[in-house]
């Protein structure tokens, strides 16, 4: 078979020396075609494909902790024995090979098998699943990956086939992604895993004393546990104009497809939010040529989420690409061709594009019976406040065991890692959702990730070269380093991710100082602004 000219090191099938590497180490090399990682730990050998399944990220530049592999993109994790993938953003395994030591080498020898052990008494059972997005997909598809036997559907409003929603506001929506990259899995996988789709309806009605749901085509499904996961619904701002036909939100694919073919005559767009859908949007836009304008009633884009230093860096990225900014402003009204600013200013617009947050869809939970505050309340295993029905994603507040108080993130990944979690607890396993919350936000190719959670940060510091696109910030409460955001580092963003979920400080604190010789402390900031309300 011909080498493909993508891999390279060793041919793992002619062996290479026992002593290449030391534990915990990894190597990347190939057979055939196929790029191989190579890795010890406590020993023993494994080998697994060395690209993660979700965006085909680089595992040999991800770390190794314990018997598994994490990317260093987007934070997936793999088994090393089996190649399973364990946590989201990653949905489906890595292959897995078999290895052998001899005369003092290692060889990679024949493909493993994936196996999946039936879960046995699970086969007249039957979940429903509400909500087709990240938590429930994640969940319905990690289902059938641990066993479960029984009935499985997975309802939805869209009418789309489950898909890559971050991806609606950065490459799919700049161009640079085709749409058939958009669907999560296709419509064959569904149906050979047995996964019964209820797309394009509506739920009216959870009964949590019938075990059953309604749906708006007539149908009811009873349930044995069923999962929500409806996510939320975009704020819409009380503006005069808010609902004329050229102004967008952004949450399905339908509409970023409104807005993409908005784009193929119009030349000006005002966005109205300078969060990350906002922000993402922009830079988007602005690769398809459009003049941008972004208004919001912030002093600093996102400074509330990732503080002064970092809004002021992605402010000046932002206009660097043309984006034209009017902060500290709200508009007063939208008219047919243009916007008007709170100071009277007016603003030439083709099309306007709302990115102001999203409302939490807690109506059928609370119906339900289930306890809402800001999201629907949920223990450390994902379940509502009634037996059998749990929760996960944008609409879940659980209690984190970092910060000891309930939160809710609005994250992709978070929403697909509780999905898994939920998955295992609606099959009784009692496994404690203890993920710690990470995003990433990618803005002209510069991709900035976020580890941990910081609602009302009182500190930062600030390493490394920011000129240099090189450089992380550790944001503390009350000493403790509650969240890292770095770029161009993504190991340290890895190790950390470990050690916050160990509620290990210490470590924490090791990692940051293990490198601290590389970065240069530009500044420690106290006391600078208001904590988040």
């Amino acid at each position: 078979m011909a080498v493909s000219a993508k891999v390279s090191g060793p041919d793992f099938s002619k062996g290479v020396s026992e002593e290449i590497l030391k534990d915990d180490e990894s190597l990347l090399g190939h057979i055939g075609d196929e790029p191989v990682l190579l890795v010890r730990h406590e020993g023993d050998y494994f080998a697994v494909g060395a690209k993660c399944s979700h965006y085909g990220g680089p595992l040999e530049a991800g770390i190794v902790t314990g018997d598994k592999v994490m990317c260093p993109w987007h934070h997936s994790c793999f088994d090393l024995r089996t190649g399973e993938a364990l946590k989201a953003p990653a949905l489906s395994p890595i292959p897995a090979w078999h290895v052998e030591v001899r005369d003092n080498k290692v060889y990679v020898t024949d493909k493993k098998n994936p196996v999946v052990a039936p879960r046995k008494g699970t086969e007249t059972q039957q979940y429903v699943i509400v909500g087709a997005g990240a938590a429930g997909t994640a969940a319905a598809v990690m289902l059938r990956r641990k066993g479960f036997l029984g009935s499985i559907t997975l309802i939805g409003e869209d009418k789309e086939l489950p898909y890559d929603r971050p991806n609606l506001s950065k490459d799919f929506l700049a161009g640079n992604a085709p749409e058939e990259w958009i669907p999560l899995f296709t419509e064959d996988f569904y149906k050979q895993n047995r996964i019964r789709l209820e797309l394009g309806v509506k739920v009216e009605k959870i009964d949590s004393h019938r075990n059953s749901v309604f749906i708006s085509n007539g149908k009811s499904l009873k349930f044995d546990r069923c999962l929500i996961a409806t996510g939320g619904t975009p704020r819409k701002p009380r503006i005069p104009g808010i609902d004329k036909g050229h102004v967008y939100l952004l949450r399905t694919l339908k509409d970023s497809r409104r807005i993409i073919a908005r784009t193929s005559w119009a030349s000006r767009v005002v966005i109205i939010g300078a969060g990350f859908i906002g922000l993402e949007v922009a830079a988007s836009l602005r690769l398809r040529g459009m003049e941008v304008h972004v208004v919001a009633p912030e002093e600093m884009p996102l400074m509330n989420v990732v503080g002064v230093h970092v809004g002021s860096y992605l402010k000046k990225l932002h206009e660097q690409h043309g984006v034209k900014f009017h902060l500290g402003h709200g508009i007063k009204e939208i008219r047919d061709r243009s916007v008007v600013l709170d100071n009277k200013q007016s603003i030439d617009a083709d099309f306007v594009v709302v990115g102001a947050g999203i409302q939490p869809n807690t109506e059928l939970a609370e119906q339900a019976g289930c306890f809402t505050d800001n999201g629907i309340l949920v223990n450390e295993y994902l379940e509502t406040s009634m037996p059998g029905i749990f929760a996960a994603g944008d609409i879940a507040r659980w209690p984190d065991p970092r910060s000891q108080r309930p939160i809710r993130v609005e994250h992709w990944e978070v929403a697909e890692r509780q999905g898994q979690v939920a998955a295992l607890n609606m099959m009784g396993d009692k496994v404690r959702f203890q993920d710690v919350p990470f995003f990433w936000t990618t803005h002209y190719g510069l991709t900035l990730c976020y580890i941990g959670h910081s609602e009302r940060f009182d500190r930062m510091d600030v390493l490394g070269d920011m000129e240099q696109v090189d450089f992380a910030v550790a944001y503390y409460e009350d000493q403790r380093i509650a969240a890292l955001l770095t770029v161009g580092r993504d190991q340290e963003n890895l190790k950390v991710e470990e050690a916050l979920s160990h509620l290990d400080d210490e470590k924490v604190h090791e990692i940051l100082a293990e490198y601290e010789h590389r970065f240069e402390r530009i500044q420690s900031s106290s006391g600078f602004m208001e904590p988040s309300p």
